[in-house]
């Protein structure tokens, strides 16, 4: 455990998947923890785990400026992990808007109050794989170009050379993360492949999956990719690190039916699942992995988690959790 006695970390959506999980270690290693808090999902894991209890809560939202100038400054935040996004896919091609209003405008408002803020020190944005849009030659490097096509992966590009402008501009000690697709206990987003799997195999049907099982992707655990946030914030004390963006991932790509397979062998289930669709769905890529050498040499990061291992305790959370939750 890191000890993280002498920092204020304001976490964005803390409430979400990957934050919550952020959110946890931070506290665990000693750091005091706001979280910037909107709404109040019905699904937590910051509150399953008790995690909120532990933490300072801000009533903001991205859009106020102000707001998010006020927090920083009260409360003497000294490093900004801002993980708050519309994250799904299907959303942004159906509200492009508020993806835009959201992904965009609210990590423009957050940078520009970092900026602003004496205190911060470091601020760690996350971007996303989906940034790079569709390219021929695999693994993806932090040197290809962003060129994304569909809302959600043009919303992530946005933000992500918006992040980089400051650090390039003002000076300001801010990193991006471009991170493979995270797997891992809380996420509770159905329509993504490892919940809803885990889901029909803990209800007893068949998993719905909405392609034909070929799509290829890079899959990191939750664990693992906390690791990777927290050693880019640790690597902004080297100036050389402002304006970086690091790719994390596992480095191989594994397709839809190889997750489905492997998890539905982990869970003892003899389930099967349910394609729909012919290739990639639309407004998703077909072929994604990345490569991660850059965090590996510069920073010394590396994943520890295996597929299996990973798929595993994913399944050990939503078997021990989700059935009373659904009871509810």
């Amino acid at each position: 455990m890191n000890d993280r006695r002498s920092e204020v970390a304001l976490v964005t959506g803390a409430d979400g998947f990957i934050g919550s999980w952020l959110t946890e270690r931070l506290v665990n290693d000693g750091a005091d923890v706001v979280i910037l808090k909107r709404d109040r999902p019905a699904l937590s894991r910051l509150r399953i785990e008790g995690t909120e209890d532990r933490c300072s809560i801000a009533i903001g939202d991205l859009s106020d400026h102000q707001a998010l100038l006020r927090i920083l400054n009260e409360y003497g935040v000294t490093s900004v992990f801002h993980l708050a996004a519309q994250a799904i896919v299907a959303v942004a091609n159906r509200s492009p808007l508020s993806t835009f209003e959201t992904n965009v405008r609210g990590t423009y408002n957050l940078l520009e109050a970092a900026r602003l803020a004496p205190t911060v020190d470091r601020v760690v944005v996350a971007s996303s794989d989906k940034a790079y849009g569709q390219h021929e030659d695999l693994p993806y490097r932090e040197d290809a170009k962003l060129q994304p096509t569909f809302p959600y992966d043009t919303s992530k590009a946005a933000a992500d050379l918006i992040a980089r402008s400051y650090a390039e501009t003002y000076g300001l000690p801010v990193a991006v993360t471009r991170l493979a697709n995270v797997y891992g206990g809380g996420d509770f987003n159905f329509s993504r492949l490892v919940p809803e799997t885990v889901r029909a195999i803990l209800e007893g049907r068949a998993p719905i999956v909405r392609s034909d099982g070929s799509p290829e992707r890079d899959f990191i655990y939750a664990a693992d990719a906390v690791d990777a946030y927290l050693t880019i914030a640790d690597g902004l004390a080297d100036e050389s690190n402002y304006g970086m963006a690091f790719n994390a991932g596992a480095g191989r790509p594994w397709s839809v039916r190889e997750m489905v397979d492997t998890l539905v062998d982990v869970a003892g289930s003899d389930v099967t699942a349910d394609y729909r669709g012919s290739g990639v769905p639309e407004g998703e890529i077909d072929r994604q992995y990345l490569d991660s050498s850059l965090i590996h040499e510069r920073l010394g990061w590396q994943p520890k988690w295996d597929l299996r291992d990973g798929l595993t305790e994913t399944f050990g959370w939503y078997e021990r959790t989700l059935p009373a939750l659904i009871a509810r």
